[in-house]
């Protein structure tokens, strides 16, 4: 953390500003794609593997969403162990959500031997395609709305209770859209678990060449990305977790689940050293400084 960096949380008084949400730097990205990859294999392991079946664990991961936004809306400054659990409750209930409103109970999506998967409905069985054009149309409504509000979509820049809340929806829409956009490319494009996971890798290449042109708001590049690396972690987790037979590398929901994890938590305390140090630095250096 150099002194420039502390002073962005400095403003003409000397007064630290309390930020929300964190700075978008490599870890960030490391930090969601094993998240929504996380999402993806612990979504699967309780609706699939444990058979509780897509509604029911659509309705409890959807409860848990709520719980964990709550904590995060009501803290007062940036806590990652907050922030990348509401992430983590998104990308899993996006996971359930997205398969409720896409698949059905044909063999297609089940395991073998299984008839239904847990109490009431096995799914909309709407499809892709029209799964996808739902989720795009919310999204664009969410954004709409944002739009009109006047609030500002930079995120590191969000400091108020009705941006954080519409930042959250459009999380939790784009996480849901970037799930069927990985299952689909998986499961109905022919390219498989690895061939998916290589086309999404290029296309953030892409976003990331696309930085360093003048022209292109980095505000868009960063929401484009943020919605392209859902459907690689549901490519990459179906990588790890389906059978050989099907092209993936058999290690099971549960194992990998518990892997990703295991480095969601390590890369969570690192970033919670971060903000510590950073906090200390801009603290510590009260001088006025004018903010442009």
């Amino acid at each position: 953390m150099t002194k420039m960096d502390a002073a962005d949380d400095v403003v003409d008084a000397g007064r630290y500003v309390v930020k929300k949400l964190p700075e978008i730097t490599a870890i960030f990205w490391v930090m969601k794609i094993a998240a929504t990859t996380l999402g993806e294999t612990a979504g699967d392991l309780l609706a699939q593997t444990l058979r509780l079946g897509y509604f029911v664990t659509t309705v409890l991961l959807v409860l848990v969403f709520v719980g964990t936004l709550a904590v995060q809306l009501r803290s007062r400054a940036y806590n990652p162990l907050f922030y990348w659990t509401v992430i983590l409750s998104t990308s899993t209930a996006g996971t359930t959500i997205s398969d409720f409103m896409n698949r059905d109970a044909s063999d297609k999506y089940l395991a073998k031997g299984t008839e239904s998967l847990g109490w009431g409905p096995q799914g909309l069985g709407l499809g892709y395609p029209a799964g996808a054009a739902i989720l795009i149309s919310l999204l664009i409504a969410v954004f709409i709305v944002w739009r009109r509000t006047g609030l500002t979509f930079a995120i590191r820049d969000i400091d108020s209770l009705p941006g954080e809340s519409l930042f959250w929806s459009a999380i939790l829409v784009s996480n849901t859209l970037g799930t069927s956009m990985g299952d689909f490319l998986s499961d109905s494009s022919g390219l498989g678990y690895a061939g998916s996971a290589t086309l999404i890798l290029g296309l953030l290449g892409v976003l990331l060449a696309l930085r360093y042109a003048p022209a292109v708001s980095n505000v868009l590049l960063f929401w484009l990305a943020f919605v392209l690396t859902r459907p690689l972690g549901a490519t990459v987790g179906d990588l790890l977790t389906k059978p050989a037979a099907k092209g993936g590398l058999a290690l099971g929901t549960l194992g990998s689940s518990a892997v990703l994890l295991a480095l969601l938590l390590g890369l969570i305390g690192l970033a919670h050293a971060q903000e510590r140090r950073r906090v200390s630095a801009a603290t510590a250096n009260p001088a006025p400084i004018s903010v442009v």
